[in-house]
This record gives structure tokens, C-alpha cells and sequence, in this order.
């Protein structure tokens, strides 16, 4: 059975940071892409950012520049660091698994769904 494990989310100031991981089980992350998404209170769950086996990164528009995608196969892992944090990235971030080696945005291409982790930006 897959599993993704998300952790790290937490309650951070505006400007701060926090590091988010995906971790994966009963399977490695060759040939898989993993997204991570979110979704905010009374809206709808968007793509955020996405990483392929091979290296390929995909940023939504909103986070370009302040997060990144990283993954380290020895720890199957995948990590979302997030950076200068503003109030409208509160939501619950999870990550998203598939058999894919390109870039997969849309939430309907993935198969596999962690239980979500919850980020909090307020001052």
C-alpha cells in the first residue's frame, strides 16, 4: 500500500520559514512525480510546486522565488521549504504521488494523496 507521510507544518510569523517533508512508503521515488498542494479555508485545492525522479521542478506563480522543492532518495523523501511566508499561504499543504517523469500540475493526475499538514502565517 503507498503512503505519504506529511510533516512539519506549524504556526510561523509573516517573513518566517518552515520546512515541510513528504515522506514516502511501499514505494521509491524513481519514475515517480510528487506535487504538493493546498488548500485554504472555503477554497479550492491548487497546484503549489512538483518534482520528477529526474530533477524537474515546477513552481505555481504565487510561491516562485520563496519555496523550493527538494527530494533525497536515500531518506525517500521529499521536502517543500518554504520561505518569507505571507498569511495567504495558511492552508493545509499535501503531498501527491504518481507514475510520471514529467512535470504532473493538475491534482487529478495523481493516484496517491498524503493526510495533509497544517501551515498557520499570522503575526
Amino acid at each position: 500500500q503507498v503512503q505519504l507521510v506529511e510533516s512539519g507544518g506549524g504556526l510561523v510569523q509573516p517573513g518566517g520559514s518552515l520546512r515541510l517533508s513528504c515522506a514516502a512508503s511501499e514505494f521509491t521515488l524513481d519514475a515517480y512525480a510528487i506535487g504538493w498542494f493546498r488548500q485554504a479555508a472555503g477554497k479550492e485545492r491548487e497546484g503549489v510546486s512538483c518534482i520528477t525522479s529526474g530533477g524537474s521542478t515546477f513552481y505555481t506563480d504565487s510561491v516562485k522565488g520563496r519555496f523550493t522543492v527538494s527530494s533525497d532518495a536515500a531518506k525517500n523523501t521529499v521536502y517543500l521549504q518554504l520561505n518569507n511566508l505571507k498569511p495567504e499561504d495558511t492552508a493545509v499543504y499535501y503531498c501527491a504521488a504518481t507514475v510520471a517523469t514529467s512535470i504532473r500540475a493538475r491534482e487529478d493526475e495523481y493516484d496517491y494523496w498524503g493526510q495533509g499538514t497544517q501551515v498557520v502565517v499570522s503575526s
